[in-house]
């Protein structure tokens, strides 16, 4: 254990190194994430690609919870451009699992990395986004690149790539942890926006399922369902406070943000059942 501790300390450093070799202080990523000027002139670096800033709350509900805060949210949102999907993701991670371990266990800043479809890919042009999702006092930041599935497996198979920002910041990580495919991890979502304010966005996934073979996206999106019941995890993604609309109907329903990280969650579960056996 102590060994360990000293070892994810050692990590830790060469990441600060990392960073304030390219010079970005964790100082400067905190003043990134609550000021927003600071942050629309960051993102000019690379508007190619899709950057977003935001507070995130989970939440966990059962059917009841879901029907019964939707009637009282329906008249203050609308449906979302791609209002259902059916979301894959492959996540890396090191041999020993160091970025969900370390997730799990609440550090100030984390970060995952996963490629994920929205529609099963089949052919080699269809599209495929590569993330990198961070999270630092609580504001989560994700980057991503759209790639072609050739893009994708040429980048992390070959690391051949167009030079960007973002993939740079790939390839360091990839190198980095020595990253590999290490779970996939689907579901099905619905999606809303605020009708007064678009950069509220409600989210409800349902049928979590996972798998740790056939870790390749165009293989589809099969896997062992992770709840016995009808669950939903609601994700509350704004750039700022919540509306009075939201926040009363929580509070009526007597609904509070859950810390369910899908990965982590499927990850801790997954021991339980091997230390079981």
């Amino acid at each position: 254990m102590i060994f360990l501790m000293g070892y994810m300390c050692l990590k830790s450093t060469l990441r600060s190194t990392f960073l304030l070799k390219n010079n970005i202080s964790l100082g400067f990523l905190e003043y990134l994430c609550y000021n927003k000027t600071c942050q629309l002139n960051y993102i000019g670096v690379d508007m190619a690609n899709d950057i977003f800033r935001r507070v995130e709350k989970k939440y966990l509900l059962t059917r009841d919870d879901y029907e019964s805060l939707m009637d009282r949210i329906w008249f203050y949102i609308t449906e979302d451009t791609y209002f259902k999907s059916n979301i894959s993701n492959i996540y890396y991670d090191s041999c020993d699992n160091e970025l969900i371990i370390n997730s799990i266990d609440k550090p100030i800043f984390k970060e995952k990395v996963r490629v994920r479809s929205y529609v099963t890919p089949k052919k080699d042009n269809d599209e495929v986004f590569l993330e990198i999702k961070r999270k630092f006092k609580g504001v989560v930041g994700k980057r991503r690149v759209k790639l072609t599935l050739k893009e994708f497996y040429d980048f992390v198979e070959k690391r051949k790539y167009k030079d960007s920002q973002i993939f740079r910041e790939l390839h360091y990580i990839f190198d980095f942890y020595k990253l590999q495919p290490m779970m996939f991890v689907g579901y099905d979502r619905l999606s809303y926006k605020g009708k007064d304010d678009e950069n509220l966005r409600i989210t409800f996934d349902s049928n979590l399922r996972s798998r740790e073979d056939d870790l390749r996206l165009e293989l589809g999106d099969h896997g062992e369902k992770y709840f016995d019941e009808d669950m939903y995890i609601m994700e509350i993604k704004t750039l700022g406070a919540m509306p009075w609309w939201l926040v009363d109907a929580l509070s009526e329903l007597k609904i509070y943000p859950s810390s369910f990280s899908k990965i982590g969650k499927i990850y801790c579960k997954k021991l339980e059942v091997e230390n079981v056996k």
